[in-house]
């Protein structure tokens, strides 16, 4: 019988002892320490845990987590259907309906010990075999939430009254293969973001500290700005959610028409991929919440049984060539595929 305790962990935090669970996003200017995570379609779970403690994250033990084998993966869009979609972002873009649309997949296998599947297990072989910086898990069995991330990106932070997002645009082998694109991509997205936090700072307080800076990450570059802006007088959790949501990064330029672009051409829901995911401090005024990107889910409700779910996704725009989009969301799953089948070596490497 599967039946784990509700738990949250983001890096070297860990919440146990649930008190609490909300889709009011109001209850995170309250009181407490709260795990988030909030769905790319909109469903938001906000946890509260009374028993917060640091401690590291654990070994990755042989055999406590079963994956799906490499070849057991099926894609929501197939290799045709993707290239397809991007000939079709790239039409809207010389109509000028969008300026830039992120065209996703999901990628779903089963699980062959359901039962026994325990994400926090499959968040300490993340940890070994793709380090991230806001890497955790958050796992809600009774509220149909079990989700392992090894997300680089930041969608929010808080420090009292301060506000910064972190936008990822732009993804290569390394830097020298980098493209124009991707820093266009990046200045775009950038401006969408600086528009939604300005929705909710005081005026002439947004600023963009950092712009396409390189970051290195397991197997790949990533193209980061730093967008920070100060919250104006009256706005909470709810108001940062309700403009910000979902992340510019994910979604396109403009975020409006980019999310009817989505909704015509993808035919699986995203959920908690592209969504955020990540703990909120109401006592402090302190929060970090990341973008669901390179993260896993688990789908208890699956017509079939239940199956382990991971997306992979690529920003469109006018310079996007339709094979290379499609190689480049092949290049962000392979590893965390690997590392998902379980295949562990004691010497701390991944089978690949």
């Amino acid at each position: 019988m599967y039946d784990l305790a509700p738990l949250a962990r983001f890096g070297p935090l860990v919440a146990t002892d649930l008190r609490d669970v909300t889709s009011d996003p109001a209850a995170l200017d309250s009181a407490g320490f709260w795990a988030v995570t909030a769905d790319f379609e909109g469903r938001l779970v906000c946890a509260r845990f009374a028993d917060v403690r640091r401690e590291p994250v654990p070994e990755a033990v042989p055999g406590a987590w079963r994956g799906p084998a490499p070849g057991d993966w099926t894609s929501s869009l197939d290799r045709a259907a993707y290239r397809a979609g991007v000939h079709r972002i790239r039409e809207c873009i010389a109509a000028g309906e969008v300026y830039q649309a992120n065209l996703c997949r999901v990628l779903s296998a089963p699980l062959p010990d359901p039962a026994g599947a325990d994400v926090d297990a499959l968040t300490a072989l993340l940890a070994r075999g793709n380090p991230a910086p806001y890497a955790g898990t958050v796992r809600l069995p009774a509220h149909g939430v079990e989700v392992a991330t090894a997300s680089p990106e930041l969608f929010l932070r808080r420090s009292g009254r301060t506000v910064e997002s972190g936008p990822i645009k732009g993804t290569a082998r390394s830097a020298e293969e980098l493209l124009e694109k991707d820093h266009a991509e990046n200045v775009m997205i950038v401006d969408l973001v600086r528009n939604d936090l300005g929705r909710v700072c005081a005026t002439g307080t947004v600023t963009v500290p950092a712009l396409c800076a390189v970051e290195e990450h397991p197997g790949l570059v990533h193209l980061v700005s730093t967008v920070r802006g100060e919250l104006a007088e009256g706005a909470g959790w709810p108001e940062v959610l309700a403009a910000a949501f979902p992340p510019g990064s994910v979604t396109g330029a403009p975020k409006s028409s980019a999310l009817r672009i989505i909704e015509a051409l993808e035919n699986a829901p995203r959920g908690p991929y592209c969504g955020g995911i990540g703990w909120v401090d109401a006592d402090r005024g302190t929060a970090e919440l990341a973008v669901g990107i390179r993260t896993f889910w688990v789908d208890r409700e699956a017509p079939g049984g239940p199956l382990l779910r991971f997306g992979a996704g690529a920003g469109i725009t006018w310079g996007s060539d339709p094979e290379r989009e499609w190689e480049e969301t092949e290049l962000k799953a392979a590893r965390l595929l690997a590392v998902a089948s379980g295949a562990y070596r004691e010497t701390g490497g991944i089978v690949r």
